[in-house]
């Protein structure tokens, strides 16, 4: 008798649901630590090897267009050939990056570094969502978003700190440091091998696949791209991850520029932006579960956001209160996070999750892509208060692609 067919107690389906959301976080958690691979050593690769703002935003770019064209693309093949096998994948492309990060001698090395990093991103999303839609029960899911958004901001806050540590405790041996990252993602793999039976999507089913529910329309493959609610949630990733390339990449000399600000103490603004957003996200997932309106949640919680990041641009703020500001507006974004992740599973018609949020979570590449280079221009102009205007008037830009959600037909 085929006992993954039997109903499970409420304990079981607990325990099976904390594990499959533990081991897709620590996934999830690991391919953001790879986003930033490179941006917490630009300083030195702008020292040892010559390269100007402009150029490091350029590796920022090589990163998500090849993430985002790949992720765009991972989200039919995970649709047709499961998402599991294709995770471990990604993770092997991070260790490759980490070899070429490590034994870079300029441009073309940290090019090809970020390429395989980008190539590793790309089908994450489409892979995570798909895992956690499956395994997980609706009455977890919310909570579900919200760890997979702490995990992500997790990873973006420690990896400055690993490369920084490891750079700083062996006397500027940057390369050692990526002998660390690729002995992290070898661990993961190794942890989601023992594991991989928590993380299989065959064992689980979508909504309209249950008993007694109605059996999906069938339609072209691409008959998504159709529905408006896909193209506004794409253009609401694209404004906000635009806003989070600034601070990103640019935050911490900005506000060494604009306030005098030593960069031993600026490089901890990513860190706490992060780690602000993690602790927005934990309270994010309970707003989930107890608010209908999902636009009216991103709204509130991206203006605070967006209002902490202006008054840091004006430079009127002073200096420490400058940093605390920017770190803070972290918060915001992480609140709307839950609310956004759930805003897009609505959008998905039955039996094309893998392919939306594929679609709409390269509009988080994209923007990365496109931001990237426009504000290393900018900070080679010397207009560093440009990174925190211009991340609000984004933030902005992305309330108003969410509040339209709503208002067009789903399908």
């Amino acid at each position: 008798m085929n006992t993954a067919t039997l109903p499970l107690s409420a304990a079981q389906s607990a325990k099976r649901d904390i594990q499959t959301i533990s081991l897709i976080g620590l996934a999830h958690g690991t391919s953001h630590f790879f986003h930033m691979l490179l941006p917490p050593l630009f300083p030195v690769f702008m020292r040892e090897f010559g390269l100007s703002y402009s150029e490091l935003g350029l590796l920022v770019s090589i990163f998500f267009v090849i993430s985002g064209v790949g992720q765009a693309l991972s989200g039919f093949l995970v649709d047709r050939t499961g998402a599991r096998p294709i995770l471990f994948l990604a993770l092997g492309c991070f260790v490759l990056a980490s070899v070429a990060a490590g034994t870079a001698h300029g441009f073309s090395g940290l090019a090809l570094a970020a390429a395989l990093a980008g190539l590793g991103n790309s089908p994450f999303h489409p892979v995570d969502f798909t895992i956690l839609n499956k395994r997980v029960s609706q009455a977890r899911l919310g909570h579900a978003f919200s760890v997979h958004g702490i995990t992500g901001n997790i990873g973006w806050a420690f990896a400055p700190v690993l490369l920084l540590w490891i750079y700083e405790g062996t006397g500027g041996n940057w390369r050692l440091g990526y002998a660390a990252t690729a002995a992290w993602a070898l661990f993961v793999i190794a942890l989601l091998a023992l594991q991989r039976d928590a993380i299989d999507d065959s064992q689980g089913a979508w909504g309209h696949e249950k008993a007694g529910a109605a059996a999906p329309v069938h339609e072209h493959p691409m008959a998504f791209l159709k529905l408006p609610s896909v193209w506004l949630c794409f253009s609401f990733f694209f404004f906000t991850t635009s806003a989070l390339s600034s601070i990103q990449s640019f935050a911490s000399p900005a506000l060494n520029a604009m306030y005098g600000l030593d960069l031993t103490v600026t490089k901890w603004v990513v860190t706490g932006y992060m780690v602000c957003g993690a602790i927005g996200m934990v309270l994010g997932g309970f707003l989930v579960a107890r608010s209908q309106n999902l636009e009216r949640n991103i709204a509130w919680a991206m203006t605070g956001a967006a209002v902490l990041l202006a008054l840091t641009g004006t430079g009127w703020l002073p200096a420490g209160m400058a940093l605390v500001a920017a770190a803070l507006a972290g918060f915001g974004t992480g609140l709307a996070g839950p609310s956004r992740d759930m805003l897009i599973k609505k959008a998905a018609p039955p039996g094309a999750t893998g392919r939306v949020y594929g679609t709409v979570y390269s509009g988080l590449d994209t923007g990365f892509a496109v931001a990237a280079p426009i504000f290393g221009a900018l900070m080679d102009r010397q207009w560093n208060n440009a990174v925190f205007i211009g991340a609000s008037l984004a933030l902005l830009m992305g309330i108003g692609a969410a509040s339209l959600v709503r208002k067009v037909p789903k399908g």
